[in-house]
């Protein structure tokens, strides 16, 4: 059964929830310029991102929900606050402790696919693991390459590949260090329909089969969909959260933030 809550905290109980969360923040705050040119792309953002989960994060253009991300992902500083990955403190990092954080424990999955086109598909894959030093799990590789369904594509580069299948080796690249949470910046931007729901569907298979914890920004509701959770993001505020969701209740969260910004906007 869908939920959705609007909620001008976004965090959930005190109680426990520390443990559980995967990714947190407590007051995070982002500001852009100064004076009378300042904008808040987020004011005081306090949210929990369980593990083991999926979750969407949407809103209007200009909601804060990519600097939200990025902000998590440590790809961004903080004005104030602070965001957890599990238990460390990442806005308290110096860009040492963050490059090696971000290499070690954090995968990513952009709009584009960012594969180095002289590698094949395996070679990507593996490149993260490479740069660190460190060894290919045989077992691991093995159940991302069947699970992604790329075993007939390793030694294609990806000038070879379909749109679909370079976001899948992109996927397996963000998973093959074993993160303790994948960050995907609206990754069926560049898709057709057919190729984002194969994409959706692997990444919600790496959260239910693999045990990963996935976080998504997203703008279409039906991608939304695939996640167990939507968090609704408005003028840099968690303005909703949806559990279970479907394409019609995103869809209902979102017109439920356009008609509350509709009376605002008349009065300026």
């Amino acid at each position: 059964m869908d939920s959705t809550t609007a909620t001008p905290s976004g965090h959930a109980p005190a109680s426990g929830a520390p443990a559980a969360a995967a990714v947190r923040a407590r007051g995070l705050r982002k500001v852009y310029g100064s004076g009378e040119a300042a904008v808040n792309a987020l004011a005081d953002v306090d949210i929990d991102f369980a593990a083991g989960a999926f979750t969407a994060i949407m809103g209007p253009s200009g909601s804060g929900k990519s600097t939200l991300m990025h902000l998590l992902a440590g790809l961004d500083s903080a004005t104030s606050g602070k965001a957890y990955l599990g238990s460390t403190e990442i806005t308290g990092l110096g860009d040492k402790e963050l490059t090696r954080l971000r290499r070690d424990r954090v995968g990513f999955v952009f709009q584009s696919f960012n594969l180095l086109p002289m590698f094949t598909a395996e070679q990507n894959i593996v490149l993260p693991l490479e740069l660190a030093g460190a060894r290919v799990d045989p077992a691991w590789m093995d159940t991302l390459v069947q699970t992604l369904g790329l075993a007939d594509r390793l030694t294609h580069r990806p000038s070879e590949l379909s749109g679909g299948q370079q976001q899948r080796v992109a996927i397996a690249r963000a998973l093959i260090a074993k993160p303790d949470v994948v960050f995907a910046d609206e990754p069926t931007g560049n898709l057709d329909s057919r190729a984002g729901a194969q994409v959706l569907s692997f990444l919600r298979r790496s959260v239910r089969e693999l045990g990963r914890t996935v976080i998504m920004v997203t703008h279409d509701p039906s991608a939304a969909a695939y996640a167990d959770r939507v968090v609704l993001l408005a003028d840099g505020r968690i303005a909703g959260d949806i559990t279970d969701p479907t394409p019609e209740s995103v869809l209902a969260g979102l017109d439920a933030l356009r008609s509350l910004d509709e009376p605002e906007a008349a009065m300026r």
